[in-house]
């Protein structure tokens, strides 16, 4: 993706009409574009669609939402409550301080381009069709996530005149889910199968937001016709030259698995928040880290689940003998990492002090220090592919890849309870790149204990990308209820232990003592509500002040 021009994000965001009887103001502006003097030109147009891409994905946080959005679930957990993640995944959120996926700011620029560059000539009429299908896309993505997590909202395809034109009441869901698919099924006959540069919106990535949005609206016909429509493309698969975890380093940023990836670039366009990823000792502020729960969702080496009879699982070593996906996702205490000195070090989150001296790496050493002991594994290795400062990356946080199609073919072939032999090699795929075993096809030989499978694959595979909380919302427990109304309810726990190092078997390192009275307040992170209305998030109290005829979700009524 080109860098983006500001001058041009600004005159696309604000709408600027320069007009007047005075002289003075019919003279352009030297510092500004106008409408007078903008929108004539292919060039214009060009400018006009890579203003809509800064920070599409989410215009509060841009492409760090991807990896902060997992903190709202029972796999990830912020301190600091950066950008209000927190307390979203508490249940404490308010209309006063809540996660915003509440903004117009890119569908305003979205329609200020499709109102003014209709016009403008091109040379190539595909290419002009296929900028508008672009600016199509990215204003259905954010409609989509606007839908889905607060329900309905003003549906505005124009440009209101005055700012009391854009205070509206807020339109269903239904009808925000419908527009989201037409705008989608307008545009992507008009995209290109392949980007015209890297970081474009190509046919797969509109694909990818109609199979997303389907699947989470729980339209599964439509979800899998659009997946089976990204495979026929031909343009990706899941990636087996490379470790797994190498796919989400700077490495493995051309990977044919990748359908779309936010695009950065170090001093131009940089990604700025890697320094949230890493811990206290390299300089990191731990911002996001996973969870406790999402290490006892993996499977041993032998495919059974640790809770299993004769699993082998030792609750004193708990990452020893367990599916080798485990540890190319997290990195967890007695492994061994290379730190911001370039010294190499056996991670050690356990111990408060070390040789006799403080540990800055230990729990609750400082505020930036990983509560749960844990860091995430995707992104951050290794240390060295990034700058000292960690705030000016060229990292490209993965929005779409394949594994999340050939999951969503999967859980709909499950939920209509067909093509369980398509199911079990999808899994065997994912599974055997990451290093474990095929599924046992006589434990999981039942629509429910197939189901109960793919979800945790899922979770498993995309861990750290944002997308658990929304399946926990849209899944549904045997009696009807979203598994988020039992996964976010209790207390989130962390380990407590200590780490042998002169133990030379990595996984048998960290010694990690047993739940008990005694170490509760120490292992206690903290209390989570969830409440059925706590389905959508709160309207911010900005956003409602701004827009009198914007009603409260249900619940978070003053």
């Amino acid at each position: 993706m080109k860098p983006v021009k500001f001058t041009t994000l600004s005159l696309i965001a604000c709408g600027f009409i320069f007009s007047s009887c005075d002289d003075f103001f019919d003279t352009a502006p030297y510092d500004q574009l106008s409408p007078s003097t903008f929108w004539k030109t292919e060039e214009d147009a060009r400018s006009a669609v890579t203003a809509c891409y800064d920070k599409w994905s989410n215009p509060a946080t841009g492409s760090t939402d991807i990896l902060f959005a997992d903190c709202m679930s029972d796999i990830g957990f912020n301190y600091s409550n950066a950008s209000n993640y927190k307390v979203v995944g508490n249940g404490s959120m308010t209309q006063a301080a809540t996660v915003k996926y509440y903004d117009y700011s890119t569908i305003r620029r979205c329609n200020t381009f499709l109102t003014n560059a209709e016009p403008i000539e091109f040379a190539d009429d595909a290419e002009k069709k296929d900028l508008f299908a672009q600016v199509r896309t990215i204003r259905a993505w954010r409609y989509f996530q606007m839908g889905f997590w607060y329900g309905g909202v003003p549906l505005i395809t124009g440009e209101p005149e005055l700012s009391d034109d854009a205070k509206l009441p807020r339109d269903t869901e239904e009808k925000i889910k419908q527009f989201v698919y037409s705008e989608l099924d307008a545009a992507i006959p008009d995209l290109n199968k392949k980007p015209a540069e890297r970081g474009r919106i190509a046919r797969g990535t509109a694909l990818a937001v109609k199979m997303r949005a389907a699947l989470y609206w729980g339209d599964l016909d439509l979800a899998l016709q659009a997946a089976r429509a990204i495979q026929e493309l031909g343009l990706y698969e899941l990636e087996k030259t490379m470790d797994y975890q190498a796919l989400f380093s700077i490495k493995g940023q051309n990977s044919k698995e990748i359908i779309y990836a936010m695009q950065h670039v170090s001093n131009t366009y940089a990604f700025e928040n890697m320094i949230r990823m890493y811990n206290n000792q390299d300089g990191g502020w731990a911002s996001m880290v996973p969870t406790q729960n999402l290490v006892d969702m993996y499977e041993m080496s032998s495919g059974l689940l640790p809770g299993d009879d004769g699993s082998g699982y030792d609750a004193a070593h708990p990452f020893a003998n367990r599916d080798p996906r485990l540890a190319q996702t997290i990195l967890y205490p007695g492994m061994e990492w290379v730190g911001s000195d370039g010294k190499k070090r056996i991670i050690n989150t356990l111990d408060k002090t070390i040789d006799g001296n403080s540990n800055a790496d230990y729990m609750d050493a400082a505020d930036n220090s990983s509560r749960t002991g844990m860091i995430w594994a995707k992104y951050t290795v290794p240390l060295s592919q990034y700058s000292a400062s960690l705030g000016n990356e060229n990292t490209c946080p993965i929005l779409f890849r394949y594994a999340e199609v050939l999951l969503t073919i999967a859980e709909i072939n499950v939920e209509k309870n067909e093509n369980f032999a398509e199911v079990y090699e999808i899994l065997d795929d994912l599974r055997t790149r990451g290093g474990h075993i095929a599924v046992n096809r006589a434990k999981y030989d039942t629509q429910e204990k197939l189901r109960e499978l793919v979800r945790r694959e899922r979770c498993l595979e995309l861990a750290g990308e944002g997308l658990r909380r929304a399946d926990l919302l849209r899944w549904k427990d045997t009696n009807g209820k979203m598994l988020a109304e039992t996964l976010l309810n209790g207390t989130l726990y962390r380990m407590t232990g200590t780490v042998q190092a002169g133990e030379p078997d990595r996984d048998l390192r960290a010694v990690i003592n047993a739940p008990s009275d005694g170490n509760a307040t120490l292992r206690k992170i903290e209390d989570r509500v969830f409440r059925p209305y706590n389905r959508y998030l709160p309207f911010p109290q900005a956003e409602l002040d701004k827009n009198p005829n914007l009603k409260q979700n249900e619940g978070y009524e003053k």
